[in-house]
């Protein structure tokens, strides 16, 4: 029986431990949500062997022989890069934990576009090295609320008033422009991340 190809652009959200000659990434594709894939990896280092990193938009061709368990990459090109996540430890860390939510709770086929461009803004924002705090937040809320849990019905109103004024201005700020501490916005990340726990099918790595 001949394999399965497949055409795809995709985000990479995970690395694993190379084995036998392949690195294992998970990508999220806006048409086909996540792939599991391999990437040979060659024996003597070749000028011509590229090697997507984390948090790289790629275009690819992948072939299963397993029915799309996993995918085995033919071909790959990196369209985008992100290096300058990797270059600050707090933008990398909210950054690694918005793609662990991403793989751990991809949805069906309709949630596919919405998460695709959620990847895109905030994967620019944390680049740009603003707030990754922030950003990290503002991406939860809206992962959750694009999956269509009333967080702005019931999470918002069930905090105190000084706490939902400081949720209104880190939600609805331009992340450059904000100016609420770094603790205030770990309190309500935290809130939030106990709020999906409870209360939403959303698995908080």
């Amino acid at each position: 029986m001949p394999g399965q190809t497949l055409s795809a652009e995709a985000f990479v959200l995970e690395q694993r431990p190379p084995s036998d000659s392949f690195q294992g990434l998970t990508l999220f594709s806006p048409e086909h949500g996540l792939l599991r894939t391999l990437l040979r990896v060659p024996r003597r280092p070749s000028p011509h062997h590229v090697a997507p990193d984390l948090f790289d938009q790629v275009a690819g061709l992948f072939e299963s022989s397993n029915q799309g368990r996993t995918w085995f990459v033919k071909e790959i090109r990196i369209t985008r890069r992100h290096t300058a996540i990797g270059r600050s430890y707090e933008a990398l860390l909210f950054a690694s934990a918005l793609a662990a939510v991403v793989v751990r709770n991809a949805g069906g086929e309709e949630s596919r576009q919405p998460v695709a461009l959620l990847l895109r803004s905030a994967l620019e924002a944390f680049s740009a090295g603003v707030r990754p705090d922030v950003v990290y937040l503002k991406s939860l809320y809206r992962f959750a609320r694009d999956e269509g849990y009333p967080v702005k019905q019931e999470w918002l109103p069930a905090l105190d008033a000084a706490d939902r004024a400081a949720a209104a201005d880190l939600l609805n700020q331009p992340v450059a422009a904000q100016g609420q501490p770094p603790a205030v916005a770990a309190r309500l990340r935290r809130s939030l991340e106990n709020y999906l726990a409870a209360n939403t099918e959303i698995v908080i790595p």
